[in-house]
């Protein structure tokens, strides 16, 4: 896949995620997005979702359609961080239909890292911090 992306992950569509007209449903592209997102963070960044003492929250998302996809096709799904700050990251993620490379749409997602008990903004960890760097694309 293209080097504009950090990160790829393949996900298969399934049959409930198309609508009544024929595609997947818009719900589907943020279910996503918020998917790849955390499960690099669980895989990559040592985010503990059950116990640790960080936790991020979605505080804005948005979502560019650029053209449909339908059950049984996949999304090669890229992800890169755009802006990291203190205890906050912008999330920039690509969607692109499996079968042909076809932009599908393009998202922003844009998580602050609080404390699970407080629900304050954090500082990042420090390893989180690094691994997250790393999707930076210049």
């Amino acid at each position: 896949m293209s080097a504009e992306y950090a990160h790829w992950q393949r996900v298969p569509m399934r049959w409930s995620d198309n609508d009544i007209y024929g595609h997947v449903n818009n719900t589907v592209h943020y279910l996503v997005m918020d998917s790849v997102i955390n499960a690099w963070l669980v895989d990559h960044a040592g985010l503990d979702i059950h116990e640790g003492e960080v936790i991020g929250l979605c505080v804005r998302s948005g979502c560019e359609y650029r053209a449909p996809v339908s059950f049984p096709d996949a999304l090669q799904v890229g992800l890169r961080a755009g802006r990291v700050g203190t205890s906050s990251v912008t999330w920039e993620v690509g969607m692109f239909r499996d079968s042909d490379g076809e932009p599908v749409a393009y998202g922003d997602f844009v998580h602050v890292f609080v404390d699970r008990a407080k629900r304050r903004p954090r500082e990042l960890p420090a390893a989180m911090r690094t691994a997250i760097e790393g999707l930076v694309v210049q």
